[in-house]
């Protein structure tokens, strides 16, 4: 397919999915790596009681909360 008929079709909102090799596919930035952080216990103990409140796993709580400070300057 020549790239003119595909951006008439994705401009048309046509699924162009199929047409699409996503199996290298990234996002720029969104790489993971893995990192270790101690915590105190009691520390502990407080994030899986809010993670049990909003019903996802302690890591999400993590994630979320530094994000928030990191994007809020500080």
């Amino acid at each position: 397919m020549k790239a003119r008929e595909f951006d008439k079709k994705f401009d048309s909102g046509e699924d162009i999915s199929s047409h699409l090799d996503t199996t290298k596919a990234r996002r720029p930035e969104e790489e993971q790596k893995r990192v270790n952080v101690d915590f105190p216990v009691w520390m502990v103990h407080l994030l899986d009681k809010e993670a049990r409140r909003l019903g996802v796993p302690r890591q999400s709580i993590i994630k979320i909360w530094v994000a928030e400070r990191l994007e809020s300057g500080g």
